[in-house]
């Protein structure tokens, strides 16, 4: 928590301001974050200072790993995060290959569970993954990206957070997630869950123990409308003390994930926070 203070407190007190082309307002903007979390620990990293409504990012995190590409499913399993980027963004909309309402286009889950070939076939990169590590093996590309300039033109939104790198010491698993743009005040919390999430779920399918989950970030920006809310409240408020993700030990596969797993798989033991704050968000 006080990782995620100390970033926005940075960006208030050093940001530039920098015109974003895509939504048309300016951002005071750092460049290079580092964070991690305690995995191992279970010290979640949620946000206190604030309600965060965790549910939308598990929710989120659970569409990308069965690779769906529709806001309709991502709405079915308890997030709407994909809404306006799938049916308020006028690029998208005015794209031919765009198949109608809550359409998303190969982005993100798409990339990672049927990347393509140039001969058609497709790549399962997390079926990789996890049945590498399963057997205890590492070859140092345990690597899950979203990230394909070659197909942007097929999806609503380019990748933020795009990479994600697993790492094998003995039995002891830990994930490396880069991320080229980050909304701090909305979308960072998102990130955070979905990061240590990612690694906890990998971990217990894979029947490995989950060590610490690395967070790069390279543009960190909050909006011109966004900045009085994060100095003036946010910044005021003092943090609780982070709670604990519990999984249900009975999610033990890929198929799991794929087939039934839901949010009521997932709760959150211990969350103190304080008053929401309704930030802006921007398409």
């Amino acid at each position: 928590m006080q990782q995620y203070l100390n970033l926005c407190q940075r960006i208030v007190d050093e940001g530039v301001w920098i015109e974003n082309e895509r939504t048309g307002k300016k951002c005071l903007t750092v460049i290079n974050a580092d964070l991690n979390y305690d995995v191992a620990g279970n010290k979640f990293p949620i946000i206190t200072t604030r309600k965060s409504f965790w549910k939308a990012a598990i929710a989120e995190l659970l569409g990308y790993l069965k690779g769906l590409d529709n806001a309709a499913d991502f709405r079915e399993l308890g997030t709407k995060s994909w809404d306006a980027n799938a049916n308020d963004n006028e690029a998208w909309l005015n794209n031919p290959v765009r198949k109608g309402r809550d359409d998303m286009g190969r982005v993100y889950g798409v990339q990672g569970r049927r990347w393509q070939k140039p001969d058609g076939s497709t790549i399962d990169q997390l079926k990789k993954i996890v049945d590498n590590l399963t057997k205890g093996i590492d070859d140092r590309g345990e690597i899950l990206t979203f990230y394909n300039p070659g197909e942007f033109d097929q999806g609503c939104l380019r990748p933020c957070m795009h990479t994600h790198t697993f790492s094998l010491l003995g039995d002891v698993l830990y994930l490396t997630s880069y991320q080229r743009s980050c909304d701090v005040p909305l979308g960072l919390n998102f990130n955070q869950i979905q990061v240590f999430a990612l690694l906890a779920l990998v971990a217990q399918i894979t029947g490995k123990s989950a060590g610490l989950a690395y967070h790069k970030i390279v543009n960190a920006h909050i909006y011109e409308d966004q900045v009085e809310l994060m100095r003036d409240v946010q910044l005021q408020r003092k943090p609780f003390a982070l709670p604990k993700l519990k999984i249900n030990p009975d999610i033990k596969s890929l198929k799991d994930i794929e087939t039934w797993v839901s949010l009521d798989d997932f709760e959150v033991e211990g969350y103190q926070h304080h008053d929401p704050i309704a930030y802006p968000f921007s398409v």
